[in-house]
């Protein structure tokens, strides 16, 4: 399914989807399935934030040159 992670979460999910369509359909596979969820959540959290913190110092950095161009005009 995550083929990028090779966590334990993932690993569960892989093992409870190899035991066939019937225990998959049936729900058995949800809980290790919520596990997975949980982890990509997490990992998208930590990206979003890392993307935030850069955007706002690009942000700043734009608004020091326009400043720096408004001063010198």
């Amino acid at each position: 399914m995550h083929p990028h992670l090779h966590t334990k979460d993932n690993r569960a999910l892989d093992a409870c989807h190899a035991r066939g369509f019937l225990y998959k359909a049936s729900g058995m596979c949800n809980g290790a399935k919520h596990d997975v969820t949980l982890c990509l959540r997490a990992e998208r959290l930590e990206r979003t934030r890392k993307n935030r913190e850069l955007a706002k110092q690009k942000r700043d950095q734009t608004k020091a040159m326009w400043q720096e161009i408004d001063q010198n005009s």
